[in-house]
């Protein structure tokens, strides 16, 4: 599948204009689509980083020059459908002729395949720079010869959407069985917010059942599957957008053993009383180092979030992990039931595997509040 190159425009809405040339999917005449533009900072792991229901509703510029050397693979992908959720992908170059005998096609042959469109030949070092002095911003991409001026109109009249959530969560409840010939260890409840594939992989691995749910579900229907432990994952946009899910930890609380990754986290917080805050530029990149406070040792992380939990609000919960690049809150914990919670993703996928230990903890939660739970039956049998 191949598309036509010809000139691409992208406009932000502080008026600075970037000229480059097409890939990927194509605008139909005089048509054009805008979206909050973010920077990445990962050397690899595009594809998983394109397929990311973290990114729906934002165009992601890749701060590494070269993209696409190593072509689209089958296992790659962080979306169930194999599908991408990115807006729009703003590279330096793109390698349309992969290397790779584990690819199966080309990263445009791809995007064609869904129609997101890209833009190559542009300076993102000058983009991402810019990101960084004066934050996340909007920006308009386009075939058509819109002017400059109509352009920021154009982006400055478009309706601000909310609740990104809703269109990445799974519609029906799911369930992933881990291998029949191990032995089952525990049932987990996994609110869908958008999850990467990879966290329910690294749940089956631990021979967790996973069953998957819509993320307005209700308490009770969760607590009437019988579970374990509840996983909220991470998802797109701003946590405050998401009351239903946010009054669901609310109610889990004490209840059942509650583990929150990237957007699951911010809510988590909100849940338990706290606020969040936008950054300024956001966190996306496969090297954030996170100081974890209870063992002192610090880890490589993997991050990709717009939003951080106020440091002022923390009353109810304990502080347990530090960004040591700008001190934002990483991780917090409500020990007493059994609540933990992380911004960055333990999962990786793209990025290091130091932290996949915190799956390790949710275990272990799981099973001394099962402990917990079964002597508490056994004694209120016995009175």
């Amino acid at each position: 599948m191949k598309t036509s190159r010809h000139e691409r425009k992208l406009v932000f809405e502080n008026g600075k204009v970037f000229l480059g040339r097409s890939f990927g999917g194509n605008f139909d005449k005089g048509s054009y689509s805008i979206f909050e533009v973010v920077f990445n900072t990962s050397m690899v792991g595009y594809q998983e980083i394109i397929s990311d229901a973290s990114y729906f509703g934002q165009a992601v510029c890749m701060t590494y020059p070269l993209i696409g050397n190593y072509g689209i693979i089958k296992n790659d992908f962080e979306s169930e459908f194999e599908v991408p959720h990115i807006s729009a992908l703003i590279v330096s170059e793109v390698c349309l002729y992969p290397f790779n005998s584990a690819s199966f096609e080309n990263l445009e042959n791809f995007m064609c395949k869904f129609n997101v469109p890209g833009i190559f030949d542009v300076d993102t070092r000058k983009i991402t720079r810019m990101l960084k002095d004066e934050g996340s911003m909007r920006a308009i991409l386009t075939d058509a010869n819109i002017n400059d001026y109509e352009a920021v109109n154009l982006i400055k009249s478009f309706p601000i959407v909310k609740n990104h959530v809703s269109n990445v969560s799974c519609k029906n409840i799911k369930r992933f069985f881990c291998n029949e010939n191990t032995e089952k260890v525990f049932k987990v409840v996994l609110i869908d917010c958008g999850v990467k594939t990879n966290i329910i992989r690294e749940l089956s691995k631990r021979n967790c059942d996973v069953i998957s749910v819509p993320y307005d579900t209700d308490y009770v229907s969760i607590l009437n599957m019988n579970p374990d432990g509840v996983l909220v994952s991470n998802g797109p946009g701003d946590p405050i957008d998401n009351f239903s899910t946010i009054s669901t930890i609310k109610n889990l609380r004490g209840k059942v053993p509650v583990f929150g990754i990237c957007l699951g986290h911010q809510m988590i917080a909100l849940a338990l009383g706290g606020t969040t805050y936008k950054l300024r530029f956001g966190h996306r990149g496969g090297n954030h180092p996170v100081k974890d406070l209870t063992d002192g040792k610090i880890r490589v992380t993997s991050q990709n979030h717009s939003y951080a939990v106020d440091p002022d609000s923390l009353k109810n919960f304990k502080l347990t992990h530090i960004n040591l690049l700008d001190n934002t809150i990483e991780g917090i914990e409500d020990k007493k039931n059994f609540m933990f919670s992380i911004q960055f993703h333990p999962e990786g996928s793209p990025g290091p595997r130091d932290n996949l230990y915190l799956f390790d903890k949710f275990l272990l939660n799981m099973k001394i509040f099962k402990k917990r739970f079964s002597l508490s039956r056994v004694y209120n049998a016995k009175k």
